[in-house]
């Protein structure tokens, strides 16, 4: 169907308005974390994987980190378990650690590879073992009650240190990483790490341009349900001080926070909900989530 006057005009102005973000952001990296909708609906999956390779072709690097507890969960739920969490934290028993190296290692991984890789792209999927790329350490929670007691929750890590040789590597080829959020330990041990602190780490290390974070929320909102964005790392720690930002948004925010005060020009919490969210944050004035700044 031919275009109407109008509606060429307008789809030439949406290109128009692309280029200066293209032009700016070329040759810089982009760091994704994926989760939420966007990683179980058909279409949202497809049109991710296209935005994806679309940023990779007008020159960017992106970067994919992703999650899978729904994936988890089904899992465990088919072996008989029952997922156990403590303060957001997954427990992480051996049985259920090799679990989460299956779907996340495995199964989610490879589909976001191949989704990429169907599309255009040259994908390669990565956990923090290969190389090891995420070093970790056991993850203990304080207990609950406010005491100083440290729960132990088993195979659930933080960050220790992370290699980015494997990933500028991938970036000289060609080639989209995808990680998955599994570290290694100094005995080798698998340590199941929370995506969002990986992705955080990972934008920090590589001193990337952008983090952008996909949700189930169109972003940071007030206490009126307000969307909020414009943000200073000042004003998220005002939001953090008088309870704005809590629950399931914490981590999502904590390490969003800290990738901005150490280095990442800006972290976009953006609504995964939305068709070719990427694209629209990335490439449009007006975007679809909540940016945080440094300043």
């Amino acid at each position: 169907m031919p275009l109407t006057p109008s509606t060429a005009a307008a789809k030439a102005q949406i290109l128009a308005e692309a280029l200066p973000y293209i032009q700016r952001f070329h040759g810089k990296t982009i760091v994704v974390k994926y989760g939420g909708n966007a990683m179980t609906d058909a279409n949202l999956k497809q049109g991710f994987a296209r935005d994806v390779v679309l940023l990779k072709v007008v020159g960017m690097n992106p970067v994919i980190v992703h999650g899978g507890g729904p994936q988890i969960d089904d899992l465990l739920k088919r072996v008989g378990k029952k997922g156990e969490f403590i303060q957001g934290m997954r427990v992480t028993d051996a049985e259920t650690m090799d679990v989460v190296e299956m779907v996340l290692g495995g199964q989610v991984n490879k589909e976001i590879v191949n989704l990429i890789n169907r599309h255009g792209g040259r994908a390669v999927g990565l956990t923090g073992k290969d190389g090891n790329f995420i070093r970790a350490r056991q993850l203990k929670v304080r207990d609950s009650s406010g005491g100083e007691d440290l729960l132990d929750i088993g195979q659930v890590g933080e960050v220790v240190s992370i290699d980015p040789e494997i990933v500028n590597l991938l970036h000289t080829r060609n080639f989209i990483p995808v990680i998955a959020p599994i570290g290694v330990g100094e005995n080798g041990e698998s340590y199941n790490i929370n995506a969002d602190l990986v992705a955080g780490k990972v934008a920090e290390i590589l001193k990337a341009e952008k983090l952008i974070v996909l949700t189930n929320t169109p972003g940071v909102l007030d206490k009126n349900g307000g969307l909020l964005t414009g943000l200073t790392a000042r004003r998220v720690d005002e939001l953090f001080a008088d309870g704005t930002i809590s629950g399931g948004m914490l981590p999502k925010i904590g390490s969003a926070l800290d990738a901005v005060k150490n280095g990442v020009n800006t972290c976009h919490i953006i609504d995964g909900r939305v068709e070719h969210a990427l694209l629209l944050e990335i490439l449009t004035d007006e975007g679809v989530g909540t940016l945080i700044r440094r300043h």
